[in-house]
């Protein structure tokens, strides 16, 4: 974009999760001072080492953060949330306490702390069901859960607090997958590249026709420090699809590409439940056209998959583990009396 990169000082929300943990390390790579605010859910996961710690680290819930906490920084990620469809069905009134309520909160307190820019990590599930043309950011919503519909309203109302002072963003990332040091193992990519990896047999138990838009986790991370130093009359109050096009993929194609990469696998469509009902394509070319490319396909992505799981002897323990699975560790957490029924650490 021909101008000069200035170091900001970015606080990162959630920076101990899956996009958070890779974000964290491309933000310091371009010399920005990282600040991470985490609940510290994840805090002991390590599926492949990180790069870089974060030197300024907070444990807090979102929920508790004060303005005191935000002065002084440039700008404000704000990735924690609960991070899925089965999470925000969970206990679908804290969904919306942390995913809208807690979100909006934090971005008003940024406003007052004087912060002059809010990214904020949206999800291209807001559109939930679509016809068969790839839908742009003026789409209509058609949310299909609880966290879907919480992004929607956090959107909305964050949206109102713009002023020539605090510019909010809003990164609709597609459907990520690829390796982090905080890996979750339910995302379809590598969930399906697991099971082709430990039972040569990928079962998929609908028909395999819904649509899903996909990106690599690292080009999520480099989209936010792209729209961090993007100039703000180009982004201010406005939504990006985050992915790419030729990344439009239906479940059966995933699982045929994780076919061909991985040897001895087979791909089983059983039919035996109906089709998910979220389907739909996204196109990126609004961010492609500012100058941003994202760089991975999927079959890269299960390529590197591939060899991380031979590197790391992966096995049917990791597979099960309440580390990679997002719910399964805020189950255990509540059963070892770690966190309350609010979802809050204790």
């Amino acid at each position: 974009m021909g101008t000069k990169k200035r170091h900001m000082r970015a606080i990162v929300t959630g920076n101990q999760g899956y996009i958070g943990s890779v974000l964290t390390d491309v933000l310091a790579e371009h010399g920005h001072d990282v600040i991470g605010i985490d609940s510290g859910a994840f805090r002991d996961v390590s599926f492949v080492p990180k790069k870089n710690d974060v030197p300024n680290q907070i444990y807090k819930d979102i929920r508790e953060i004060t303005a005191d906490d935000l002065k002084g920084a440039d700008a404000v990620i704000h990735l924690a949330a609960l991070s899925n469809d089965p999470l925000g069905a969970l206990n679908p009134s804290v969904t919306f306490d942390i995913n809208h309520r807690a979100a909006v909160r934090l971005a008003e307190l940024a406003k007052q702390a004087g912060v002059a820019r809010f990214l904020f990590s949206s999800s291209c599930s807001m559109y939930g069901v679509a016809g068969n043309a790839p839908v742009t950011e003026d789409a209509s919503f058609a949310p299909q859960s609880a966290y879907a519909e919480a992004k929607v309203l956090a959107e909305r109302d964050i949206t109102k607090l713009t002023d020539e002072s605090f510019a909010p963003i809003f990164l609709r990332n597609a459907t990520v997958f690829g390796i982090s040091p905080r890996m979750r193992l339910d995302l379809v990519v590598q969930n399906l590249a697991a099971y082709g990896y430990l039972d040569n047999v990928i079962t998929i138990l609908s028909d395999g026709l819904p649509w899903r838009p996909l990106v690599h986790v690292e080009d999520v991370a480099r989209a936010f420090s792209f729209l961090l130093e993007a100039p703000r009359e180009r982004v201010a109050a406005q939504a990006f699809n985050v992915g790419r096009n030729d990344n439009n993929l239906q479940i059966k194609t995933i699982a045929e590409m994780v076919r061909e990469i991985i040897p001895r696998t087979t791909v089983s469509v059983k039919n035996e439940h109906p089709s998910d009902s979220r389907s739909y394509q996204v196109d990126f070319s609004k961010l492609h056209n500012l100058g941003f490319a994202p760089q991975w396909t999927v079959p890269e992505g299960i390529e590197d998959i591939y060899k991380t799981y031979q590197a790391i002897n992966f096995t049917r323990d990791h597979f099960t583990s309440d580390a990679y699975i997002t719910l399964s560790r805020y189950q255990t957490l509540m059963k070892q009396g770690r966190m309350d029924a609010d979802l809050r650490i204790r």
